[in-house]
């Protein structure tokens, strides 16, 4: 687990410090990219946006604390401004529509499709939180930071999030 000396560190630009945070979070923000763009390639591609813009940002951050929630937050910009661009040149008009024209060339193994449909029967704040949650480990409070609902509204959506789901599962067996 990072140490807040770590994040210090890199935050008084030691690059070994960032490299060891890289290394640390890299299969986080992988996968949270991936659940969020259902590509393998976008998802890379979102990574190395979000590395590159903390890299140069993380002078900026004020409290290591906050280190979770802050490349997050980064990542998950880098996620929307990609399907943004991807939207425009295809003539997409919603997310969701990114979310259905993105399946037609993804490569999974079952697990993780099931897991991508599962996701598709939420709508993209409720994805949001879920992918925040699980995936990137933010507690209820740091997401509440990241989609301006209260801590309550995320502990109450994500319960209901995690039960659809659930019965999404039961529905299709």
């Amino acid at each position: 687990m990072k140490s807040q000396q770590t994040v210090k560190n890199a935050i008084n630009g030691d690059k070994e410090a960032f490299c060891a945070l890289y290394d640390e979070y890299k299969q986080k923000l992988y996968r949270y990219a991936l659940y969020k763009l259902k590509n393998p390639q976008d998802a890379e591609d979102a990574v190395s946006d979000a590395v590159v813009s903390s890299y140069r940002q993380i002078g900026t951050l004020k409290n290591p604390g906050a280190f979770d929630a802050w490349i997050f937050r980064i990542l998950n910009c880098a996620c929307t401004k990609y399907i943004d661009q991807q939207a425009k040149s295809r003539q997409i008009q919603t997310i969701d529509q990114w979310a259905v024209d993105s399946k037609m060339y993804t490569d999974f193994n079952p697990q993780t499709q099931e897991l991508m449909e599962a996701l598709d029967s939420l709508d993209s704040q409720e994805q949001s939180i879920v992918l925040l949650s699980v995936i990137a480990g933010l507690n209820s409070k740091e997401i509440a930071g990241l989609t301006g609902l209260t801590p309550g509204s995320v502990r109450s959506k994500l319960s209901r999030s995690l039960s659809k789901m659930k019965n999404y599962w039961s529905d299709a067996e």
